[in-house]
């Protein structure tokens, strides 16, 4: 049975912000109901033993999350959450209950949406609070992720999240870097900072593209829409390179289908099967 590093599953499609750099995803809004949540599951149980919620949306609004998390725990899974981080203060205390949840990716990148200083203020004091205790008392792993680098405006912006980390963990990030490893730069025990340039999300429309590339799309991961539709990976959020439905068809049958096996083996080639993948610029990061 094939392995995945990871599965992707959007339980909800729906976002709180509309951030500039996240383009809306065209489908309709959805919120995953537990009987397909269950189904998905059911059907990539083996096939790995990590679960991210994401693609699109963002799954601190989804009212069941707490169910979800009870039953990925059940079935055996870990799960790593991404959030903007505006809800976590209201949904602090249900998640550090929940035994299944590894790991809380803050994208911090979408602070730059709030203009207003206070709010500012208090979106940082609430997710640091969280990241300390989560990671204190339940050994969960936090990420915070700067992937804005680009110079411009996001200067500014990157400075007053780090001088508030700073002064917040009572370390050097600049010393803390000198030191990092590849998987990030370690704040304290288990709280990480993530930093990267900008990317843009794959666009058909995109004048750029190239066949010549890598990607670990279907190698080591893939996706499962809100609706149950599966795709290589998290960065089709609109559900073009759809390889069927979950609802339709055992995941095994379907991450084995021609068109997913074309994908599998034109990145061995160093080739995009995909006129998605050929206008992705995120696979640059894996060039060797």
């Amino acid at each position: 049975m094939k392995k995945f590093k990871r599965i992707y599953v959007e339980i909800t499609n729906v976002c709180n912000l509309a951030c500039s750099f996240c383009p809306p995803s065209g489908r309709k809004p959805e919120f995953m109901d537990e009987k397909t949540f269950t189904l998905v599951l059911d059907r990539i149980r083996g096939f790995t033993g990590h679960l991210y919620f994401h693609v699109k949306g963002e799954p601190l609004m989804h009212p069941l999350l707490g169910r979800f998390l009870d039953i990925s725990g059940e079935k055996g899974f870990n799960v790593n959450l991404a959030t903007n981080g505006v809800l976590i203060a209201e949904a602090k205390d249900m998640l550090l209950e929940k035994t299944a949840l590894r790991l809380v990716s803050f994208s911090l990148h979408s602070l730059g949406e709030r203009k207003q200083m206070s709010g500012r203020e208090k979106y940082l004091e609430d997710i640091f609070s969280f990241a300390m205790e989560a990671a204190g008392k339940n050994g969960i792993i936090i990420e915070f992720k700067l992937w804005n680098l680009s110079g411009g405006g996001e200067r500014e912006l990157n400075e007053f999240i780090i001088s508030r980390m700073e002064n917040y963990f009572g370390v050097s990030v600049a010393e803390r870097e000198k030191s990092a490893s590849g998987k990030g730069i370690k704040l304290v025990d288990r709280i990480y900072l993530s930093r990267a340039e900008k990317f843009l999300w794959p666009d058909l429309n995109s004048p750029c593209g190239s066949t010549a590339g890598f990607c670990y799309g279907l190698r080591q991961q893939a996706a499962v829409l809100v609706d149950g539709t599966v795709v290589p990976c998290c960065l089709d959020g609109q559900g073009i390179m759809n390889l069927g439905n979950i609802h339709d068809r055992p995941f095994a049958d379907i991450i084995g289908s021609d068109r997913a096996l074309t994908i599998i083996r034109g990145f061995s080639e160093r080739s995009a099967a995909e006129e998605l993948c050929r206008k992705c610029t995120y696979r640059n990061r894996f060039d060797f």
